[in-house]
C-alpha cells in the first residue's frame, strides 16, 4: 500500500476529476431538465470570490484526500465505499454547510431536493472510487485496492 501522503494527494487528484466530470456531469444532466442551476459555473463564491467550479473541486479535494488517507481500512470496494463518500458528503453539507450559510438545514426537508443532493454527491463519490484506483501506479499498490 502507497503511503499515506501518496494516497491522500492521489485522493485530491482523483476527487477534482469526479467533480469535474460525475458531479458537474450530474448537476449538468439537472439542468437540462431544468431544475438546477448551470455546471461549471464561475461565478464568484464569498467570501474569497473564487469561482464555483474552484470551489468545488478544492472541497471535494479535501473529501478525496480523506478518502485516499482512509483506503487501508476500507473492506468495501473502492466504488462502494466512494458511494459512502458522497453520502457523507451530503450529510455535512445538509447539517453543517447550510446553517453556517443561513439556509435551512437538510434542503428544508424537501424530498425533491434532499434526492438531488443525494444523486450530485452520490456520483461524486462514486466517480473518487472509480478514479483512484486507476490513479494507484501498480507499484505502488493498484492490486492491493479492492475494486469489486
Amino acid at each position: 500500500m502507497p503511503s499515506v501522503s501518496t494516497r491522500m494527494l492521489l485522493g485530491f487528484i482523483a476527487a477534482v476529476i469526479s467533480v469535474l466530470t460525475f458531479h458537474q456531469g450530474v448537476v449538468e444532466l439537472y439542468h437540462l431538465a431544468g431544475t438546477a442551476g448551470r455546471p461549471w459555473s464561475m461565478a464568484p463564491v464569498a467570501p474569497l470570490s473564487v469561482p464555483r467550479i474552484v470551489d468545488l473541486c478544492f472541497w471535494g479535494g479535501l473529501y478525496g484526500a480523506v478518502f485516499g488517507a482512509a483506503l487501508p481500512w476500507l473492506k468495501l470496494p473502492t466504488w462502494l465505499a466512494g458511494i459512502g463518500l458522497g453520502i457523507l458528503a451530503a450529510l455535512v453539507g445538509w447539517f453543517v454547510v447550510a446553517p453556517i450559510k443561513g439556509n435551512p438545514i437538510a434542503a428544508g426537508w424537501n424530498p425533491v431536493s434532499m434526492s438531488r443532493s443525494l444523486l450530485i454527491n452520490g456520483s461524486f463519490g462514486l466517480g473518487v472510487g472509480l478514479i483512484l484506483p486507476l490513479l494507484m501506479p501498480r507499484r505502488l499498490g493498484r492490486r492491493a485496492l479492492r475494486t469489486g
